[in-house]
């Protein structure tokens, strides 16, 4: 709460001035009690009578008095508290407690004071921690927006003096201000309220009377019903966790009163039940109990229990490599490929217990030479041969033997020959092959009588792997894990071979990446999610049994559930990885799925046709397919045997009659059933299907719960001999809580549902953020209810089309907490969730805010969805690309990698339905379908383009329009633009949008997406524009009708400045700013000191004047640095503009004269601010690196194209640096005394930001709080739009270096914003929470502030008699303005 003062003229209350006792978290608890809904904000605080007695506690347990009842002649009671209000005045605060029948009285005593003073106050209540209302109002009181009381003292000679009378026992405290009418100040208790305890805790204690039942306590579970049906009188509101404790205690209350009152506890217990017989609500939820249209009760939860904040670091993979000494494996390849200096076909490293063993294929002369070569010391024989095949073993022509071979029945074997390379000893064999009839070479090796193979199986060696790769390789791997793909590349013929061989390769490659980091898993990720695409091959004609494929499974799994114990910043990435295999399992699991099958067709008399093929596939090669294809046959039956529906389900998930035809044992025929099997199928193949997920659908819901409760005997012949146990640990009830969403799956009312989704992964996940011994099996789980979340929602749009307001916000909150908490880094997810939570409750309420409250949070949301896409663009995109171009992926599948990442959670429902509810907010916040920033009438031909940055610097020869996807702020607009649209939302105050102004061009942002996409279609055609208040007519034309308008020639002569020089002085105070000395900036924050009401603060300020940097260029320590820049100039001056980074690193190696560092320490000190060299050497070098960092700024790309389009003399603009001590503000805002929008003189527009202004004149997403206000009327600022930015930036007590050139506010030419300020110290990013901001959440504590600012601003325009463009800060109330410059 906060306040203005009585006439509306004055300062904001500080920020912390609330009346209430502690910030009060408005957040949603997800979980209710059992009698409570879902609770998302507080509401408005209420004024009325408090019914009940003072709550006090004795012997433990709660007892109720009612101070009035006390016995006569108990002596007064008397407390005094003194406060230390400044060096001449103190407030003396008196409560006295006469009698039990007399109120309690308080007294105030101010010494000292001159003003008019009111106190500003209310109570609180013994065992709330809210303030509220008493329930009588004292005489000469009035009551202030319904939130606060107001009395004024009565005032005697220099003591000021007022008495209150508190009635209602319940008042523990009485929390006050005192607001100084004549000063216009508020007078605090050390930036805090005062709060003043009524009466001592022991006195109470005294007074608490003997109640009938005094032993009888009221039992918990009845407390629990009775809050439950005092909830459901009140129309199942919703509450916070304060609001919810605070409903238990008055049940209890009231059921104590009824025990006080001589009621039995059984005689209550039946009252209850009586009044409460379809409601148990005490009991724990199981699935019984629940009806079609039940809901669950969701355990009481803040929102911030679920906040994570692991960010996983993207790490530069390392360029520069320790050099070691190569192996002597590494020097026989290198001189192999000396030595034929041919094409290299293949080659392989494969790693053996105590062994390695490197194969290379090259193509010579129409040959293929196969080389291998291994550092095993003991003697070894290779038994290999060739294969047309992948798994066939071919005896190799005699051609092809080495001498000393031995010819076998299917096979040759050959002794490998010693070899010595510098020194080092190793095996080598050279096998030479003819022709192109053989494509692999299968071996094994032996050594003695032991066979050694590759972890188990044959050796595979692929001839020739060219046909994997991609005729055009896209990039170079950077942005990627290179070393790891290309490891990948390297072994994706050997994963070919099976899902077995991939998946223990993905094992031995996930260990890998663990080393690399978030890079090493995006590899892993885009391999694996290729392969679940069916864009790598699963097998090539190798037999291996179901339960081996399972075992690797298991391997892999198990080794990245173990990954996700230990390291939490990488579990959003890993779940994706898992959610792209199966779950796997050890013993029976796999073997279930060649047994199985077999019943199947034993129990149906099915033995031949398309079973019979399906059988053999699945005996020797297993796959996810097998889950669509049992889902096919089950459908097929369903629909009374509608051969087309089974190629349907077939198709829509991937599987045409190609695929079918290429697997190793083919499936050639289709199913045809009779009608009398029908029934047995469906039974047997729902059983079935249960077998087949359990191996590959991790995220399958029905099996992922199956797996964690335990299973059932259910089918004869199914499951048999597999022993699955609950998981240990589960949450009471959970058991109950999945049957209830397994009941419900396929209902069309979702809400329900989705609570009872969310409501599980609630309660998993402190099973999921700790070491449980079953990970996986939880972690299975909830993707599985992840992934259910989106389908039931997608389920919901057709219903959705005529929801109303409520609806749609509940379940756009649903989803953001689904999302969180799939969400490693979530933070700005959570702030989100509370906006929308508060927002239902303002649509509750009928607030008339509550639609624009809405946008900013819809607004916020999209860019934390933007956020989350660029991001997964980053980390997953170019390792799809380069690892799409080496395996020979379709291009389509490369393209929309990421894409369909983002489709496959709950991100993309989220847009989907932010997108539906835009409209609806825009038209009741009567916002339009535009926001007009530079209402300007133009024409011009239709330009597309990606981003405005992409094109600031190009010139157009004819009037353009435009249309452009991407603008952040900071950008310059191009020469030959009149306009800028774009769907984006940079600040009306940034920089491009004054850019706009000042140029005359027209910029408005266009929220409605049809109408962007209407613009992009009508590309090249020649269009002009109207803008209205809020709106954008557009038309196609004629070019005669451009030619015929009249347009006002921009001037095209230069702009001239004149040289500065150094006027002797490095440094200078205020006193000392003029025109030849520093910029306009400087010279206008001096104009002001002393000048502006005093209510405004100023900040102090001195200045390295114009001319020092070329003083710093010219001393003897910098020659070579100007040499440097001189050369770089040169350069520059030839086009060659990408030098400007380079011009600017090479002034940041300047060094400071000592003349320097000495004047501006002494100006510093001598105008009370701090020297930074005072806190060590090392703080002085921040300083002047900072400064070094304004004057590099001259040569910023924006800079310095600017001025060469007005042809200003880049060598003539000088920067002066102005130091001021850096507020550590609270807010910043940017007032311009003359909307920009309208051009209404009368009307002032200002934006305000949480923290330092650099997000708001800088490129930073979002939206500031904006509003308008009268300037007759500058009590009254009307709010146009709530925050929606993100990110807020906070600074420690430091120091800031500001820009102030010459070239800045000149006629004709706007160079203000160009140049950079540099605050000493870095500034910290804060992700903002906006529902525990007074600004947005306190009505009063944002009109008084906003109030202030309207009013700085209209005194400094006072001040100038012009219209001024005014930056500054709010601290603890306070207003400080930073900077100002006429408006452009």
């Amino acid at each position: 709460m906060s306040s203005g003062n009585g006439n509306g003229v004055g300062h904001a209350s500080p920020r912390r001035a609330l009346f209430r006792p502690r910030d009060v978290a408005f957040r949603k608890a997800p979980i209710g009690s059992s009698f409570l809904g879902k609770s998302t904000c507080a509401t408005p605080l209420c004024v009325g009578k408090k019914k009940g007695r003072r709550a006090v506690k004795a012997s433990m347990r709660a007892v109720f008095c009612n101070p009035r009842g006390v016995a006569a002649g108990l002596s007064s009671s008397k407390l005094a508290k003194n406060f230390k209000l400044d060096t001449h005045s103190e407030l003396e605060v008196t409560v006295h407690d006469c009698t039990s029948s007399s109120p309690i009285q308080i007294e105030f005593k101010v010494s000292n004071t001159n003003g008019s003073l009111v106190l500003h106050w209310g109570v609180i209540h013994q065992g709330r921690n809210d303030w509220s209302l008493p329930s009588c109002h004292p005489e000469r009181t009035q009551l202030y927006n319904n939130e606060a009381l107001r009395t004024g003292f009565t005032k005697l000679g220099s003591i000021s003096s007022l008495k209150l009378e508190i009635e209602d026992p319940e008042v523990q405290f009485v929390e006050f201000l005192i607001l100084d009418e004549t000063a216009n100040k508020w007078i605090k208790n050390n930036g805090q309220n005062f709060r003043v305890q009524l009466l001592e805790q022991d006195y109470l204690i005294q007074h608490v009377p003997i109640s009938i039942n005094q032993n009888v306590a009221v039992p918990a579970d009845l407390v629990q019903v009775q809050a439950y049906l005092r909830w459901d009188r009140k129309g199942r509101q919703t509450y916070t966790p304060e609001q919810e404790k605070i409903e238990f205690e008055e049940a209890r209350r009231e059921l104590q009163l009824e025990l006080d009152k001589g009621t039995s506890l059984d005689q209550l217990r039946e009252n209850l039940l009586k009044r409460d017989t379809s409601k148990k609500s005490s009991q724990q939820l199981e699935a019984e109990n629940y009806s079609r249209n039940e809901r669950i009760h969701r355990n009481k939860m803040g929102i911030t229990e679920i906040l994570n904040k692991n960010v996983a670091e993207i790490l530069k993979e390392k360029t520069t490599q320790i050099s070691k000494v190569p192996t002597v494996l590494e020097l026989w390849c290198k001189s192999i490929q000396e030595q034929e200096g041919e094409l290299v076909l293949n080659q392989k490293v494969y790693k053996l217990d105590n062994m390695d063993l490197r194969v290379l294929a090259i193509e010579s002369l129409g040959r293929k030479k196969v080389y291998l070569a291994t550092d095993h010391s003991e003697p070894l024989i290779l038994h290999w041969g060739l294969s047309r095949k992948a798994g066939e073993w071919m005896i190799p022509p005699s051609s092809a033997m080495p001498s000393d071979s031995v010819l076998l029945e299917k096979s040759c074997e050959t002794p490998f020959t010693k070899a010595l390379i510098e020194d080092q000893f190793y095996q080598a064999i050279q096998v030479e092959i003819d022709g192109d009839d053989h494509i692999g070479m299968p071996f094994v090796l032996r050594s003695d009588d032991k066979w050694i193979k590759n972890h188990g199986f044959d050796f595979y060696f692929e001839l020739d792997i060219r046909s994997v790769e991609s005729s055009e390789v896209v990039g170079d791997g950077k942005g990627t894990a290179k070393s790891l793909l290309d490891r990948i590349i390297d072994l994706e013929a050997e994963a070919q071979r099976s899902l077995m061989h991939r998946f223990n390769i993905a094992a031995d490659l996930t260990e890998e990446a663990r080393d690399v980091g978030l890079l090493g898993f995006a590899g892993i990720l885009v391999w694996l999610r290729f392969m679940a695409m069916r864009q790598l091959i699963w097998n090539k004609n190798y037999n291996v049994k179901p339960r081996e494929i399972s075992q690797a499974q298991d391997r892999l799994t198990d080794l990245l559930q173990n990954i996700y114990k230990d390291s939490p910043q990488y579990r959003e990435i890993l779940r994706m990885i898992m959610s792209c295999i199966g779950r796997g399992g050890e013993g029976d699991f796999g073997q279930r799925i060649r047994d199985e099958i077999l019943v199947i067709q034993r129990n149906n008399a099915c033995e031949g046709g398309m079973v019979e093929e399906w059988h053999q596939k699945l005996h020797n090669n297993t796959s996810p397919d097998d889950v669509v294809i049992c889902q096919a046959l089950i459908d097929y039956i369903k629909s009374d045997l509608d051969i087309s529906v089974y190629w349907g389900t077939l198709n829509k998930n991937g599987i045409t009659k190609e695929r079918l035809l290429s697997y190793d044992h083919a499936i050639h025929s289709e199913p045809s059933f009779r009608d009398n099997q029908k029934e047995g199928l469906l039974r047997d193949l729902g059983n079935y299907m249960r077998t087949l997920k359990a191996v590959h659908s991790g995220a399958d819901l029905e099996s992922a719960i199956t797996t964690c409760m335990g299973y059932k005997a259910e089918g004869q012949g199914f499951m048999v001999g597999v022993e699955k146990n609950p998981i240990r640990g589960l949450p009471s009830g959970f058991s109950g809580l999945m049957e209830f969403i397994l009941k419900h799956v396929e209902d069309k009312v979702v809400e329900p549902l989705i609570e009872g989704l969310l409501e599980a992964r609630v309660q998993l996940r402190p099973l999921l953020l700790n070491a449980h011994e079953r990970m996986k099996d939880l972690i299975f789980l909830d993707i599985a209810l992840d992934s259910t979340v989106r389908t039931v929602i997608e389920r919901s749009y057709e219903e959705l089309k005529n929801a109303g307001p409520q609806k749609i916000i509940y379940l756009i909150s649903l989803i953001l907490e689904n999302l969180a908490l799939s969400t490693d880094d979530n933070e700005d997810l959570i702030y989100c969730l509370k906006g929308w939570n508060h927002a239902m409750e303002l649509t509750k309420q009928k607030d008339n805010q509550w639609a624009l409250f809405s946008k900013s949070f819809l607004d916020r949301t999209r860019l934390s969805l933007s956020s989350k896409a660029e991001y997964y663009h980053q980390i997953l995109q170019p390792s799809a690309e380069y690892l799409g171009s080496f395996l020979g992926v379709d291009q389509w599948a490369v393209s929309i990698f990421t894409e369909e990442i983002i489709r496959a959670g709950s991100a993309a429902s989220l847009s989907t339905l932010v997108n539906r509810f835009d409209p609806i907010l825009r038209t009741e916040a009567h916002l339009g379908s535009w926001q007009v920033i530079s209402p300007v009438e133009v024409a011009g031909y239709v330009e597309v383009v990606d981003a405005l940055l992409a094109v600031q610097n190009k010139s157009y020869t004819r009037p353009t329009i435009l249309v452009a996807k991407s603008v952040k702020g900071e950008e310059e607009i191009p020469d030959g633009t009149v306009a800028v649209l774009t769907p984006d939302m940079p600040d009306v105050l940034s920089h491009v949008s004054v850019r706009a102004r000042n140029s005359k061009v027209c910029f408005a942002t266009c929220f409605d997406a049809d109408i962007f996409s209407e613009l992009q279609r009508n590309e090249g055609k020649l269009f002009g524009l109207k803008p209205t208040s809020g709106d954008i007519v557009y038309s196609e034309m004629e070019k005669s009708e451009l030619e015929d308008m009249s347009t006002d020639e921009q001037s095209s002569s230069s702009v001239t400045l004149v040289k500065k020089h150094f006027s002797g002085k490095y440094a200078i105070s205020a006193e000392e700013f003029t025109s030849e000395m520093v910029g306009a900036k400087s010279r206008n924050i001096a104009f002001l000191k002393g000048k502006v009401p005093s209510w405004v603060g100023i900040p102090t300020s001195v200045a390295l004047p114009f001319g020092v940097f070329e003083k710093v260029l010219s001393n003897d320590a910098n020659k070579e640095i100007v040499s440097k820049l001189q050369f770089l100039k040169d350069k520059l001056v030839g086009g060659e503009f990408d030098v400007l980074i380079d011009i600017r690193e090479t002034i940041l190696q300047l060094e400071a004269p000592i003349e320097l560092v000495q004047e501006l320490k002494e100006k510093m000190l001598a105008s009370g601010m701090p020297w930074p060299g005072d806190e060590g050497e090392h703080r002085w070098e921040l300083a002047w690196m900072a400064i070094k960092r304004v004057w590099a700024s001259k040569w910023n790309e924006r800079a310095y194209f600017s001025t060469r389009k007005v042809k200003l003399d880049h060598d003539l603009l000088c920067m002066a640096v102005l130091v001021q001590q850096v507020i550590s503000a609270d807010y910043a805002f940017v007032i311009h005394t003359t909307n920009p929008s309208s051009g209404d003189s009368s009307e002032i527009y200002a934006e305000v930001v949480k923290g330092l202004g650099e997000t708001l004149v800088g490129a930073y997403p979002g939206r500031a709080l904006s509003f308008v206000c009268k300037k007759n009327n500058l009590n009254s600022p009307k709010v146009l739009g709530y925050p929606s930015k993100p990110t807020g930036l906070f600074i420690r007590s430091s120091i800031i270096f500001r820009s102030d050139s010459n070239g800045e506010d000149l006629e004709g030419y706007a160079g203000a914003g160009l140049y950079d300020s540099v605050p000493m110290d870095e500034e910290e990013k804060v992700i903002l929470d906006y529902v525990a901001d007074p600004l947005v959440m306190d009505k009063n504590f944002r009109n008084s502030l906003l109030s202030s600012i309207a009013q700085a601003g209209h005194a400094i325009e006072e001040l100038y008699g012009s219209p001024q463009d005014i930056e500054g800060v709010v601290k603890d109330g306070e207003i400080f303005v930073v900077q100002t410059r006429p408006q452009m």
